[in-house]
């Protein structure tokens, strides 16, 4: 959706990127607090000042945010018993290589003291403790309807891990002991991914957010035991507008709500995320991502982890996955567009190419949020992303492309060049090396729908066209009419992506099978694809 640009004139906004709205956020609030008497804002126009008042467990020690996150450092106001403090939000994601590496993430109401993770290969014999990272987050009251915010994620990297192993881990801090008897019922586990490819399934989706809708898909994709989550952007939707009237809200405490809703799957499946259009939050940091820097631990082996925390790789099996920030190429929505000044797209080149030729990979699969191929009345597709990334994409031969962006299902044709090589009706196989690529759009995990400008069409109730009447974003987010022949299945509902992938021996074929699946657990789609084992 559009911009986030809380507090901002539409017609100032329009004209600023997002460094220059942090400035002025910064700047704006800062003056405000002078005004009036009060306290400096934490982390205003020089990066420093104090938290806002909150409670704290007992022996704990306050932050100093500035425009990233930062350690605890002075004393607390109020105290609490940190017995009293339960975690929350608990979420998992892969380090660079999800064989050894897991990331655990999770959530306090108010400062802890000495936060720690105790992990192990039985739920009653957590023997190794891990000191945690404190990672506190404040926001300023942006609007005069909502209060101040202050948050604690803690963060946790446990490495040197044992491929194929299911770990059983506890969260806690001083007063708070996951391996006692009081707190043994929120122990949680994961699974690091295997030395050899064998079977397994991920399970992808884009624009979630906080509803029953949402709650839902969760529900299928945890019964779908997949080995990772894809999430391609639109993550929670802390500023559901981002219009830049001021009548816009932020609202830090979704956030909240969203980590605990997401925790049944996100505590036990490793749930990788890339970064949407709302996921650029102008306060926090002059590229809008120092709030994903403080919720987030991601494997940061891109080009720029600093600039583009949401642009990384990882490979599991026979698979290598790339997530990609297309906020930095957006037609549609400039506010971080150039933001890698081009180190990313160059990046991704050359990681294509290292993917391609990697012993034991057979399929690349990249997500990301803006869509390179859609017809929906809202957002269509982005032609940034077309002219930037949709060529390296043939060049190395991609095999699966995920999308967000638009909260709907739909999906392509087999397409080189951006035209169809070869239809690709439902229940069909597409050889990628030879047929080109499928471009799905996977945005109905749970945020309000849209709509398409012809009739759905979807497994069960197919409604074939000849050709659909649409557009593309190009400079100046100025729309170009299209008339597109690709737009094979098209599903106006929540649904997910489950991907089952099944590897081979040299000289068979590898296949990636791909269904969509609605929130009430009917398939609506499936195809697919397929290649010659290395």
């Amino acid at each position: 959706m559009d911009t986030p640009r809380m507090g901002i004139d539409s017609r100032l906004a329009d004209r600023m990127s997002m460094a220059e709205q942090h400035e002025y956020l910064r700047s704006k609030l800062s003056r405000r607090r002078v005004i009036r008497g009060g306290a400096a804002v934490a982390g205003a126009a020089t990066g420093t000042g104090l938290l806002g008042s909150s409670a704290y467990a007992e022996g704990t020690t306050q932050a100093v945010p500035a425009q990233s996150p930062a350690l605890l450092t002075s004393s607390a106001t109020a105290h609490v018993d940190g017995s009293l403090v339960a975690p929350f939000g608990r979420h998992l994601a892969f380090g660079a290589d999800p064989q050894t590496q897991i990331r655990v993430s999770w959530q306090v109401p108010l400062a802890v003291n000495k936060p720690f993770i105790r992990v192990g290969v039985k739920p009653w014999d957590l023997s190794r403790k891990i000191e945690a990272e404190v990672r506190p987050l404040h926001t300023a009251a942006l609007t005069s309807a909502l209060p101040a915010v202050d948050q604690y994620y803690l963060h946790a990297a446990l490495d040197g891990l044992h491929p194929g192993t299911t770990y059983y881990y506890g969260v806690g801090h001083q007063g708070f002991d996951p391996a006692t008897a009081a707190a043994f019922a929120t122990i949680g586990s994961f699974t690091t991914a295997p030395a050899h490819s064998d079977k397994f399934v991920f399970t992808a989706f884009g624009d979630q957010g906080v509803s029953y809708h949402a709650l839902a898909n969760d529900s299928l994709i945890l019964a779908q035991n997949p080995s990772f989550h894809l999430h391609a952007g639109d993550i929670c939707y802390a500023d559901p507008a981002g219009s830049g009237q001021s009548t816009d809200t932020y609202d830090a405490r979704t956030w909240d709500q969203f980590l605990a809703q997401t925790e049944s799957v996100a505590s036990r499946v490793p749930w990788m995320v890339a970064v949407g259009n709302h996921d650029m939050e102008a306060w926090y940091s002059p590229n809008g991502y120092g709030g994903q820097d403080a919720r987030w631990t991601l494997p940061g082996n891109g080009p720029d982890a600093a600039k583009l925390p949401g642009t990384y790789s990882f490979s599991y099996g026979n698979v290598g996955v790339i997530a990609l920030d297309a906020n930095d190429v957006s037609y549609e929505i400039p506010a971080n567009i150039g933001i890698s000044g081009g180190t990313q797209t160059t990046w991704l080149d050359k990681r294509l190419g290292e993917l391609r030729n990697k012993a034991g990979i057979d399929f690349i699969v990249v997500f990301f949020h803006h869509c390179a191929f859609s017809t929906t009345n809202q957002h269509a597709s982005e032609g940034g992303v077309r002219e930037a990334w949709v060529p390296l994409f043939e060049k190395h031969n991609v095999d699966l492309v995920i999308n967000g962006h638009n909260h709907v299902y739909e999906r392509t044709d087999a397409l080189k060049g951006g035209a169809v090589s070869k239809k690709a009706p439902i229940g069909t196989t597409v050889y990628s090396e030879r047929d080109g690529i499928v471009y799905v759009t996977a945005g109905g995990a749970g945020r309000s729908l849209y709509s398409f400008p012809v009739p759905d069409s979807y497994e069960g109730h197919v409604a074939d066209l000849d050709s659909v009447d649409t557009y593309h974003w190009t400079k100046g987010a100025v729309k170009a009419t299209e008339t597109v022949e690709w737009s094979r299945v098209r599903y106006t509902g929540y649904s997910f992506l489950a991907v089952e992938v099944e590897p081979a021996r040299p000289g068979q074929t590898a296949k990636l099978t791909v269904s969509a699946l609605a929130e009430t657990g009917e398939r609506i789609d499936h195809f697919v694809v397929a290649r010659t084992a290395k």
